[in-house]
């Protein structure tokens, strides 16, 4: 007879008009919540390390963004904060958050295609304010937020809006694209920039990952990190930093070319500029901006795509 089986035992011979049953009872209902708690999956949407939702990472190796992850390690963790973007308790990308610009850093999911999806209500991270929160994004309340931006925080926005870092035109699942409108995937964007060189940017990159991101198994796959590098001095209403750059990256694999394929693009958030942003490789978007998109994987380093650009496929969705 084993311990358990022992006072299940005594607690048996006892229960008839014992005054052991209680002293019994105070011992059986904490092993009974250990037992529980080792049985009952739980699920957290801000976690402590990008490890633990590596999913949405190309060989589940994170980026790295000097001085705030490096080698997959957080640099402040009270400051930067991993979030597992969870709706309707599914994971649906990544986003590493930056609770004191209140803006984040990059977004990053696996790309399986997509196309245009319906407007959504925008939501936040309620685990940002109590880590003990449902681990779902909410509908943002008008009310200000200590650890990220609200709905507040965008009204006069003058010659500004709410931009997606990860777009909903690169999720398939509508789901996964109303997703997609939460603040914390979100930073202030000149208009000018976000619906000129930016928006044909993404449409150039969605079009290459649709015609030749196709693997050995026929399906659609390609990796895409897009991110943002805060201003100095420059905050949307006293409270969200505007960012000074944005970039964005992809690598994949393409069994039509035999090769892995990636490249870069990246630009400052104003509305003076060219009409579109230069195709970069991953290794000029180290060299200039220091950020290693894809580390130790396949991904070129040298090579970009714009010699994809001439062919019929998307000729006409990347102009240069």
């Amino acid at each position: 007879m084993n311990l358990l089986q022992g006072h299940f035992a005594g607690f048996h011979r006892s229960s008839e008009g014992s005054p052991m049953i209680s002293l019994m009872m105070q011992h059986l209902l904490p092993l009974a919540t250990l037992l529980l708690l080792s049985i009952v999956p739980t699920e957290t949407k801000v976690v402590a390390s990008v490890a633990q939702c590596n999913e949405f990472f190309l060989a589940q190796t994170p980026p790295n963004i000097p001085g705030i992850l490096e080698g997959g390690n957080i640099k402040d963790q009270n400051r930067y904060k991993v979030i597992c973007q969870t709706l309707r308790n599914i994971r649906r990308f990544v986003t590493l958050y930056d609770t004191k610009n209140r803006i984040p850093v990059f977004s990053a999911a696996e790309y399986r295609g997509g196309g245009e999806g319906k407007r959504s209500f925008w939501k936040i991270e309620p685990q940002l304010e109590n880590p003990t929160s449902d681990a779902n994004m909410t509908p943002a309340e008008n009310i200000i937020y200590t650890h990220q931006a609200g709905d507040i925080d965008y009204s006069n926005l003058g010659q500004f809006e709410k931009g997606h870092l990860f777009p909903s035109s690169y999720r398939s699942e509508e789901g996964d694209k109303r997703s997609t409108f939460t603040l914390t995937n979100a930073v202030p964007q000149r208009k000018l920039f976000n619906n000129g060189r930016w928006n044909s940017m993404e449409r150039c990159v969605k079009c290459i990952l649709d015609k030749y991101c196709i693997n050995n198994k026929k399906q659609r796959e390609g990796f895409v990190v897009i991110g943002a590098q805060p201003s100095s001095r420059f905050f949307l209403n006293n409270r969200i930093n505007i960012p000074s750059v944005l970039w964005s990256a992809f690598c994949c694999y393409s069994q039509s070319q035999n090769s892995w394929l990636a490249s870069a693009h990246w630009g400052e958030n104003k509305d003076l500029g060219p009409k579109y942003l230069e195709t970069k490789t991953l290794g000029e978007l180290h060299t200039e901006l220091g950020i290693e998109a894809f580390p130790g994987t396949k991904c070129p380093n040298d090579e970009s795509v714009t010699q994809l650009y001439s062919e019929p496929a998307c000729k006409s969705h990347c102009r240069q």
